[in-house]
């Protein structure tokens, strides 16, 4: 999501550079000066002027032959960094790569921020769908398991206020009602896992659990994901998919009591 640059803020001049490189993360590869203009709704000189100081900086890189900008592997280092120290990534790491070694599909962790899901880790195992899904990247909460997951930590009246109404709709599947959302969140509390078919993408589906500290509050949630014949709750292979919820709920546990979490 792209924030558009305002002129509140103790900074303006940091609040637009950072606009600029949200831009950046818009979608598109490289974008021209007056796409970056269009996206954080600066003027096109002080565009190009902020494009020029973050080249200096490493932190955007232009194209000598399209003057398109993209951003630099000057960012790398604190993408990084910021990544390695988050706690749960940490407690993580190791547990989902072990998951999808076993169980071939996509493994995933992520944190709630705000009204979408941040991605802090995904692992690919050989049964799965190529996945465009890094670090850093967001979705929706109520079209995931795993953020269905990060939503049993608040009460009906807080997810209102947070999602909005009607909520999104991605694919035919996509819950959009409220009322429905709290009886799958109910089912999730009930269980202690998410099940999502179809919901944001066709022919995909996850299972989730959620993650907890050692006050007990849930911080994040983990899934699997691949073919919806496998996972999605029209799955074929029922006893497989149990299997596998199996394998997801202990692989929480295993991160929430490295976390603290009794």
């Amino acid at each position: 999501m792209v924030t558009r640059a305002t002129d509140a803020g103790t900074n303006q001049s940091v609040e637009r550079a950072v606009s600029v490189l949200r831009a950046l993360d818009s979608g598109r590869p490289e974008l021209r000066v007056s796409d970056v203009a269009e996206l954080t709704g600066l003027g096109s000189s002080t565009t190009s002027r902020l494009l020029s100081t973050l080249e200096r900086l490493d932190m955007v890189e232009r194209d000598p032959v399209s003057n398109l900008y993209r951003l630099s592997l000057g960012l790398l280092p604190l993408a990084a960094t910021a990544t390695n120290r988050h706690p749960v990534h940490r407690a993580a790491r190791m547990v989902l790569q072990g998951l999808a070694t076993r169980t071939g599909l996509g493994a995933n962790v992520a944190v709630r921020r705000g009204g979408e899901l941040m991605f802090l880790g995904n692992f690919e195992g050989t049964r799965a769908p190529k996945s465009y899904t890094q670090a850093g990247h967001t979705a929706p909460l109520h079209a995931t398991s795993i953020g269905k997951c990060l939503l049993t930590g608040l009460t009906p009246k807080e997810r209102r206020k947070l999602l909005g109404d009607p909520l999104e709709a991605h694919t035919e599947y996509t819950t959009t009602s409220h009322d429905h959302l709290d009886t799958e969140i109910d089912t999730v509390r009930r269980t202690g896992y998410a099940v999502e078919a179809e919901e944001r993408a066709l022919g995909r589906a996850s299972l989730a659990a959620p993650v907890r500290d050692a006050s007990g509050d849930i911080v994040a949630a983990i899934s699997l994901w691949g073919p919806t014949s496998v996972l999605g709750d029209r799955s074929d292979t029922e006893g497989q998919r149990l299997a596998l919820v199996r394998e997801v709920i202990e692989a929480a546990d295993a991160i929430s009591q490295a976390l603290g979490a009794l």
